[in-house]
């Protein structure tokens, strides 16, 4: 009985159902997207100010412990090699590898292919296959 009416339709009212129903696709696509880039700022702003805020108090207890490191290291070099400047230099070199790694890490985690809204582009290829077989 469906498909009566379907066949009793005019080609004008099946046009503007299609346009009716496109725009309403499309707009929801839309909100879809507003909502996951949304999701996806405050998931980005939270581990941003969770990193600051560690970031500051790790820094402080850092410091207190690359100087403990260097002095325990001056005495142990004192033995072999009485210099002030060695100690802190070795010190220095090992944090600057370790920090330069976690930089690349926490940069990586923060690249564009981890942040795009994957669940509105599969919505939208489903939504794109689909229109294209019911045209046909």
């Amino acid at each position: 009985m469906a498909t009566d009416i379907r066949e009793n339709r005019s080609l004008g009212s099946l046009f503007a159902e299609l346009m009716h129903e496109t725009s309403t696709l499309v707009r929801k696509e839309v909100e879809l997207a507003k909502a996951e880039m949304s999701q996806k700022v405050d998931q980005v702003q939270n581990g941003a100010v969770s990193m600051l805020a560690g970031g500051a108090v790790l820094y402080a207890g850092f410091l207190v412990l690359l100087f403990a490191i260097a002095a325990m290291l001056d005495e142990l070099l004192d033995t072999w090699w009485p210099s002030s400047w060695l100690a802190p230099l070795i010190v220095a070199v090992v944090v600057l590898v370790i920090g330069f790694v976690l930089l690349r890490t926490g940069r990586s985690s923060m690249s564009f292919h981890n942040l795009m809204p994957r669940r509105t582009f599969q919505s939208i290829r489903r939504d794109a296959t689909l229109a294209r077989t019911q045209v046909r």
